[in-house]
């Protein structure tokens, strides 16, 4: 099912005493969801990601905007209408009764033509506990299962209708970090064997860029940028999405393009052709650092974490806007720990400008970066 939503705005008004302004959660928001696709709702605490959700759900009615499914309007439509499956941060079962009691219940309040018998009542409740693979616990009640097995159940019960959109409101929050792991997989499992578009909302980058299949990075309500998971984080519009994508996050310097050479500091570390002097903001992803003996990037050596696959060299830069420095090189790297300095090479294509005052990245196609020619 296709979900289309048309210049969406929420407003919600201001509480304060001394400002009673309007708060837009979600500022004219445009996007289409192709049909039976996988798009995570990424944004930092207050972004609006959960507020769209709930448009998109019928709990919240919008300002102004359309919702579509397929060719259906569904903006003024309750949420019991929609065909849609919610599933919650906190799970939502009934505590007194079993998982199967919690998976029939959206079909046992199907009425009219609807309706459906309890033989195909318990059948469509064995295929949506084999789907999560939770068949063997239908007996249980959620006391008695642990957090994943309780999500699973969260998930069996959003998807017994098979609805037309599946909504997911942070649903692996509240599981520890393995756990968290194998339950994003399973989710992506089932949205593929099932095919229902879904909408997955968290904060966590990890989750989002893991398993879908294009995101929306979210600010103040603001759709920052859109684009497949991978197109994002190596073409970040601005500094924001930047910043927000990427784990250890991205290095951040304060920069000079002077006589078509960028300089962090008194080092210059890159040619830039074509761009014209300015100061810039410069953000080097951790990959994008190579040791070199007579490297042109000249830090101070705060540490050396060895990470199983690859290391962590930790440093300073007088340049820097971060507290520490932080490269990712191989292993077979060697850096001794009780060095005063380490010296880098850049890699252009994990070097991005973005512009001092407006924070936009500087277009692409006119920059230019490679290594300088000394």
């Amino acid at each position: 099912m296709k979900v289309v939503l048309q210049n969406l705005t929420k407003k919600f008004p201001g509480r304060g005493r001394k400002n009673r302004e309007d708060v837009i959660a979600v500022n004219d928001f445009s996007f289409e969801i192709p049909d039976g696709k996988l798009i995570g709702l990424l944004g930092p605490s207050g972004c609006g990601k959960s507020t769209t959700l709930n448009l998109i759900s019928g709990l919240l009615k919008p300002t102004s905007g359309r919702i579509f499914f397929g060719g259906d309007d569904v903006t003024d439509l309750p949420p019991e209408n929609r065909g849609i499956g919610l599933v919650f941060q906190n799970y939502a079962l009934y505590p007194h009764l079993t998982v199967l009691q919690n998976i029939l219940f959206p079909l046992q309040n199907l009425k009219g033509k609807d309706r459906l018998s309890k033989e195909e009542m318990l059948e469509k409740a064995g295929e949506a506990a084999r789907l999560v693979q939770i068949d063997e616990l239908m007996d249980r009640r959620p006391g008695e299962l642990s957090g994943g097995q309780q999500q699973r159940v969260a998930i069996a019960r959003a998807l017994v209708k098979m609805p037309r959109v599946l909504l997911l409101d942070e649903p692996l929050s509240n599981l520890d970090a393995r756990l968290r792991l194998q339950t994003r997989e399973e989710i992506r499992r089932i949205q593929r064997q099932t095919g229902i578009t879904t909408i997955f909302v968290t904060h966590d980058q990890e989750e989002a860029m893991s398993i879908s299949d294009s995101i929306v990075v979210m600010k103040d309500g603001i759709v920052q940028q859109i684009g497949r998971p991978q197109e994002v984080y190596d073409e970040p519009v601005n500094l924001f999405v930047a910043r927000f994508l990427g784990t250890p996050p991205i290095n951040v310097f304060e920069g000079v393009i002077r006589e078509g050479r960028l300089y962090l500091g008194k080092d210059a570390v890159l040619d830039a052709p074509g761009v014209c002097d300015q100061e810039v903001y410069v953000g080097i992803r951790p990959e994008g650092f190579a040791l070199q003996e007579d490297g042109p990037l000249v830090c101070e050596l705060r540490g050396v974490e060895v990470m199983g696959r690859d290391i962590s060299v930790v440093c300073a830069h007088p340049a820097s806007a971060n507290p520490a420095v932080r490269a990712i090189v191989g292993t077979e790297s060697n850096v001794d720990p009780q060095g005063g300095t380490v010296r880098f090479s850049l890699k252009p294509r994990k070097v991005f400008l973005f512009h001092k005052n407006t924070q936009v990245r500087i277009i692409p196609e006119k920059v230019q970066l490679r290594n300088v020619n000394r």
